[in-house]
């Protein structure tokens, strides 16, 4: 049995005895704070990871790992700081819903592609995630790794998922800045370095080479199986979406779309979640519990790791 499976078990003995507060003070895990020398960003790479309870460093096991992407204008810091990624772990893990796993949340000045001021798309899978996997004990297969973010990282973690399904068992997008056919006027999008050509202004021809919409139909042709085949090479990768019913960006209308466009090719692999409130912290917390139950549904499981 292994010791995420004796996690329950565990937490019943302690209410049993009288142990919970102990328990539940006891079982929490570590934030840090790191950099390392990109060499496609030419600078110093930010992250911030959050290792589980006893992490153990020596263990022939590895952990899963979900990288979660920050929004526009954020940075590495703030899953944590207003997010509250440490403590909806530690309960979550507590209650045996997800297993001990480590989540990176890395650090960008860009909407996480290659845009006009970075290469961040090229930075995340050619430096980020090397960088972290040979620093700390996480799988570095499919079925150990998920992607999440919200606003402008749910934005580039639809779009990492979409465009590399082999790399990604699941993604979350929380109130993703996936706008279709553009941005709003009032997104930060228009405003963004990420997004602005040499004169200063919205370049919509990056915006459609870098939207969802663009990875759909080679996306769609390699989670489908073929003719003769009952399964696709690569599997569907689960999408959740959550939204806040007051947006005022229209998350909602345009989080709607995302699943009708997905579902014609996933029917049973999407799931929408909406909340009352806005384009806010309060939706992106309330809604993070739900996104990590749903991406451990399929983390992990080896009948999807192909």
């Amino acid at each position: 049995m292994s010791r995420w499976s004796l996690r329950p078990l565990l937490i019943k003995l302690a209410a049993l005895l009288g142990l919970w507060g102990f328990f539940n003070a006891a079982i929490a895990g570590e934030v840090q704070h790191h950099t390392f020398e990109s060499p496609t960003l030419g600078h110093a790479y930010p992250y911030t990871v959050y290792l589980p309870d006893n992490y153990d460093a020596n263990t022939s096991a590895q952990y899963p790992v979900v990288y979660l992407l920050h929004g526009s204008f954020g940075n590495e810091r703030d899953w944590v700081a207003k997010g509250n990624l440490a403590q909806t772990a530690d309960r979550l893990i507590r209650a045996g819903h997800i297993p001990p796993a480590v989540f990176i949340m890395p650090g960008s000045r860009s909407w996480w592609i290659d845009g006009h001021n970075e290469a961040a798309r090229s930075a995340f899978f050619n430096d980020l995630i090397p960088h972290v996997e040979a620093t700390y004990q996480v799988g570095t297969t499919r079925v150990l790794r998920g992607v999440g973010g919200l606003s402008a990282g749910g934005f580039g973690a639809l779009n990492f998922a979409l465009e590399k399904p082999e790399m990604f068992s699941a993604v979350a997008a929380l109130s993703p800045a996936s706008y279709v056919p553009y941005p709003p006027l009032n997104s930060s999008a228009h405003r963004h370095p990420s997004f602005l050509d040499e004169q200063g202004n919205f370049d919509t021809s990056l915006w459609d080479e870098r939207n969802y919409p663009a990875y759909l139909e080679e996306y769609r042709i390699n989670v489908t199986p073929r003719p003769s085949a009952e399964e696709s090479d690569i599997p569907p990768v689960p999408l959740y979406i959550s939204a806040g019913r007051s947006d005022v960006y229209d998350a909602e209308f345009h989080a709607r779309q995302l699943r009708q466009s997905m579902e014609r090719i996933q029917p049973n692999d999407v799931r929408l979640d909406l909340y009352p409130g806005g384009h806010t912290w309060r939706v992106w917390r309330a809604s993070l519990p739900a996104a990590l139950t749903f991406m451990f549904q399929h983390i992990g499981d080896e009948s999807t790791s192909q």
